[in-house]
C-alpha cells in the first residue's frame, strides 16, 4: 500500500527550523545576567518571551534560507539531507510556513514593546538580506552574520530596558566574526572543489587569508574581554574585579573550538560543539557558575 503523507509535513517544517541553532538566541539573556536581574521575575519572564520570539524569527529565516540555498546545499554532504534540499518539504510549503512564523513572532515581539519589536524587525531584515544577497559579498557576509549576534544582545537589553555595555557589544561582534571565519575555513577544507557551488564567496577566500583573519579576531576578542573585566565601568558597576577569573574559561573555549574545527572536522558549527563536545559543555557550565558567583553570590 502507498504511504499517505500528512497534508502539512509538520516534522519536516520543525526540522527546517533547526532547533539546535536556537542555542544562539541565549545571547538575549546576556544583558539580564550582567544587569544582575536574573532573580527578578518580571525581567526574567520578558527575556524568556524575547528568547521565544527570536527563536521564531530565526527559525523562519532558516526556512527561507533553505529554499534559496536548496541547489547549493545539494553539494554539501550533510546539508543535502535537509528537508527542502532533499525534496521532502515542498518549496511552497516552506515559504508559507516561513511567512506565517515571521508574522507571529514579530507580533509577539511588538507585544513586548516597540523598541524590542523594532530590534526583531531589524534582525529579521538583516537575516533576509543575508539570505538574498549579502552572503554573496566577500567580507560583508561575515559582518552580516556578526550583526545577527549583536542584535540579539541589543534586543535582550531593550526588552528589560537596561543600557547595554559597549564592551559587551564589541565582544559579541568579535565572537561572531570568529565563529563565521572558523565556519568558512571548514567549508573550504571539507568541500574543496565543490566549495564555490555551495557558497559563492568561498571563491574569494583561501585558507591562508582565513587563518590570518582568524588570528587577528582571536587576539582582539581575548584582549577586549580581558579589558572589559578590568574596565573602570565594570569595577564600578559590580563593585568587584573578580570577573577577571572568567578569562581562562573564555581562553580555553576559543582554543578548544579551534582545535575541533582544525582537528575534528565533524564539529563545524557552534551548536554542534556545545551539544556534542563534553569538554566544551563542562567549560561553559563552569563559566556560567563563576559568572553567577561573581555577580550574585
Amino acid at each position: 500500500m502507498t504511504e499517505l503523507r500528512p497534508l502539512v509535513p509538520w516534522r519536516e517544517i520543525f526540522v527546517s527550523l533547526r532547533p539546535r541553532h536556537f542555542i544562539k538566541n541565549v545571547l538575549v539573556f546576556a544583558p539580564l545576567v550582567f544587569a544582575q536581574q536574573v532573580t527578578e521575575l518580571g525581567p526574567l519572564l520578558r527575556t524568556l518571551l524575547a528568547f521565544g520570539a527570536f527563536c521564531g524569527v530565526s527559525g523562519a529565516g532558516y526556512l527561507l534560507n533553505d529554499v534559496v540555498d536548496r541547489e547549493g546545499d545539494r553539494f554539501h554532504q550533510r546539508k543535502a539531507m535537509r528537508p527542502v534540499a532533499s525534496g521532502r518539504l515542498p518549496v511552497s510549503t516552506a515559504l508559507s510556513a516561513s511567512a506565517a512564523l515571521f508574522a507571529v513572532s514579530l507580533l509577539v515581539a511588538f507585544a513586548l514593546g516597540r523598541p524590542f519589536g523594532y530590534a526583531a524587525v531589524v534582525y529579521a531584515g538583516v537575516g533576509i538580506a543575508y539570505t538574498l544577497f549579502l552572503k554573496n559579498i566577500v567580507i560583508i557576509d561575515l559582518f552580516a552574520v556578526a550583526a545577527g549576534y549583536v542584535l540579539r544582545v541589543v534586543a535582550g537589553a531593550v526588552v528589560i530596558q537596561v543600557a547595554v555595555s559597549s564592551w559587551l557589544l564589541i565582544c559579541a561582534m568579535l565572537l561572531s566574526l570568529f565563529l563565521a571565519l572558523s565556519k568558512r575555513t571548514l567549508e573550504i577544507r571539507q568541500l574543496r572543489e565543490d566549495a564555490v557551488d555551495h557558497r559563492r564567496t568561498l571563491a574569494d577566500y583561501n585558507p591562508y587569508l582565513l587563518d590570518q583573519m582568524t588570528a587577528v579576531i582571536t587576539s582582539a576578542l581575548l584582549v577586549a574581554y580581558t579589558l572589559y573585566t578590568r574596565s573602570p565601568g565594570t569595577l564600578e558597576k559590580f563593585h568587584t574585579g573578580d570577573l577577571v577569573y572568567t578569562v581562562p574559561f573564555v581562553l580555553y573555549g576559543i582554543f578548544r573550538y579551534l582545535y575541533l574545527v582544525y582537528m575534528s572536522e565533524g564539529y563545524n558549527t557552534l551548536e554542534r560543539v556545545l551539544i556534542s563536545d563534553k569538554s566544551m559543555s563542562v567549560n561553559m557550565i563552569l563559566y556560567v557558575v563563576v559568572v553567577g558567583w561573581v555577580l550574585y553570590a
